[in-house]
């Protein structure tokens, strides 16, 4: 019996050690995944990510090259996706509470590193793209309207941009989690779903996942599963977008309204609703005391790439840039 919780755990260990192998671009050593397990609350000495790591080179799971580290193999990566559902519950929401924490924004100062997702776009089709972009951003339907752009060979925060790729950088959602936290304000991610939009406003969620249940980030499984239609909602007034739902105390509703005026006086948005405390938002039911917030999903504008037939890849919640290296998207 012990000899079975002592494997599982080693098992758990190697799956978290692998997940960063497989999230970094060049080869990583041990004293980095030491570091970045620890970003993420495990406590591994280099020398024990070392002898992980053996293990893992052993079972093919990841290839040593020496002196700049290992690299995941395609068995890795097949070991990742095939891990037991156990192991990825809860992988999303605790990501979220992570890059939280980790995000040093500040608003007083408009400096600090912020939260983008990051997807490639074709670089044939990068100004199409943008076009088709940029009615949904002026509609508001976007978290804001500064993000970043790199080239093929270029990165955005210490994610690399493939060949034949633009990388754009938009801002997550975890931000306003970020931005709260740091405040003092605490706040619970709920949902992400999709939200029905009617006449320019807000009318309900037709579709809810937990964070807490899902091994995907649910956003990107809407948008690959043709979800949406944040065109319409953009042009004509009528569709549906991606949103999340959080909660946060209603005591906290004074304290909230303040830190979101001067969210927004940052060039910072995407705040669709805020409830009142012990009763539903927009047909989703909210706890005692606590008072709904729904908030535009990050990659919002990206769906409507989707929509329009251009092939995209998302890494949501993936990158920390700096605030000051954001530019208004009509400037690409």
């Amino acid at each position: 019996m012990r000899g079975s919780r002592s494997s599982a755990d080693v098992e758990r260990k190697l799956l978290a050690i692998l997940r960063i192998v497989a999230a970094s671009e060049e080869p990583i050593g041990a004293r980095a995944i030491a570091t970045a397990l620890k970003a993420d609350g495990i406590e591994l000495s280099e020398r024990t990510v070392r002898y992980h790591l053996r293990l893992m080179d052993e079972r093919g799971l990841t290839k040593n090259l020496g002196e700049p580290g290992r690299v995941i193999t395609d068995r890795g990566r097949e070991e990742i996706e095939n891990a037991g559902v156990s192991d990825k519950l809860g992988f999303v929401i605790s990501k979220i509470d992570s890059l939280a924490y980790r995000s040093d924004f500040d608003m007083d100062t408009k400096k600090g590193r912020i939260i983008l997702n990051i997807s490639y776009l074709p670089e044939a089709r990068f100004a199409e793209s943008l076009d088709v972009m940029r009615d949904v951003f002026r509609a508001g339907y976007c978290m804001s309207e500064l993000v970043i752009a790199k080239r093929a060979g270029e990165y955005i925060g210490d994610v690399a941009v493939p060949e034949g790729m633009v990388g754009l950088g938009t801002v997550c959602t975890v931000t306003v989690n970020s931005v709260l936290l740091k405040r003092g304000i605490p706040v619970e991610s709920k949902y992400a779903g999709l939200l029905e939009i009617y006449r320019d406003k807000p009318l309900r969620f037709t579709h809810l996942v937990a964070y807490a249940g899902t091994t995907v980030d649910p956003t990107e499984m809407f948008i690959t599963g043709h979800m949406t239609s944040v065109k319409d909602a953009s042009l004509v007034g009528r569709g549906r977008i991606l949103a999340s739902f959080r909660e946060v105390p209603a005591a906290a509703n004074g304290d909230l309204q303040e830190v979101l005026d001067q969210y927004k006086r940052n060039g910072l948005g995407g705040i669709l609703a805020v409830g009142k405390p012990s009763q539903p938002l927009l047909e989703v039911p909210v706890a005692r005391d606590r008072l709904g917030l729904a908030i535009v999903a990050g990659l919002t504008p990206v769906a409507a790439l989707a929509e329009a037939g251009i092939s995209v890849q998302n890494k949501a919640m993936s990158a920390l840039v700096e605030f000051s290296d954001l530019l208004p998207i009509y400037d690409l």
